[in-house]
């Protein structure tokens, strides 16, 4: 299959999804708040692309979420090729993918993340993942969770699921406060074996995902929290944001590649407390 076509099918895909994403969470806040689009360019001089982020704020279950569709090309900076896979010898790049970042009003409610994208340097690679961090404890979540993305990851593969999981408990962790980010999920880079097989992986990651957050939400939207809850929350954002400004590479990734600095940034809370 040719390389053009397959930009086409993974950048296809992962607008549709986002629109998919955005109609499911307003029928979870029932219409009642929408999503506010912007769409940006990587380089206003030059034809590089760019992509449309979408927040909703304020809403009766959201507090915000951020749901971000991009679509870039053009050279990376001369620091940062080494990083980047087949990126060495030539700068070049193509790059598509989806995030989102859901950080609910009730603290009973975990916050999820969620990503993928497909990258094209002198080699072309899938990765991404699905990741859950609770303010609460609770271990029946936690075991219907991780029950899931074991499922899904057996129908492509029965070494997957241990393999991505522990990629994902080693990736989303904080070294100087000696504790990972939540509990855990599934994590993948670097998949370019098997374009068709690899596709079809990360459509049902995807859809994986919108079944993961509505059957969480749709199970604890109606639980009572407390004050003190919605503390624990906040502190626990705290650290959310730590990760996300001091490790996480898609962060790294889009500020140096010239992304939009608001949709990238689109993953910190609208509130979160340090003690």
């Amino acid at each position: 299959m040719e390389l053009e076509i397959k930009k086409d099918l993974t950048s296809n895909w992962f607008k549709m999804l986002q629109d998919s994403i955005c109609q499911k969470i307003s029928e979870i806040e029932k219409n009642k708040v929408e999503f506010k689009s912007t769409i940006w360019k990587r380089n206003h001089k030059k034809d590089e692309g760019g992509g449309e982020f979408k927040i909703l704020e304020n809403g009766k279950v959201f507090d915000k979420v951020g749901v971000n569709f991009s679509k870039v090309h053009g050279k990376f900076p001369k620091q940062f090729q080494k990083n980047i896979l087949g990126a060495k010898k030539n700068p070049n790049f193509w790059a598509s993918g989806i995030s989102v970042v859901m950080h609910m009003k009730n603290p009973l409610i975990p916050a999820m993340h969620f990503n993928t994208r497909y990258i094209c340097t002198t080699q072309n690679w899938f990765g991404g993942g699905i990741d859950v961090t609770p303010s609460k404890k609770d271990n029946n979540e936690k075991k219907e969770f991780h029950k899931i993305l074991r499922n899904m990851c057996n129908r492509h593969n029965k070494n997957y699921y241990l393999k991505y999981k522990k990629w994902c408990d080693e990736y989303f962790y904080l070294p100087h406060r000696k504790e990972t980010r939540g509990i855990g999920g599934i994590f993948f880079d670097y998949k370019k074996d098997n374009f068709e097989k690899d596709f079809k992986f990360i459509r049902d990651v995807g859809t994986t995902f919108e079944n993961i957050f509505q059957k969480i939400i749709r199970k604890k939207i109606k639980n009572k929290w407390t004050r003190k809850d919605k503390e624990i929350q906040y502190i626990k954002r705290g650290r959310y944001v730590e990760f996300n400004l001091l490790y996480d590479r898609g962060t790294k990734f889009g500020l140096q590649t010239g992304g939009n600095v608001k949709g990238i940034l689109m993953s910190l809370p609208p509130l979160a407390k340090w003690k």
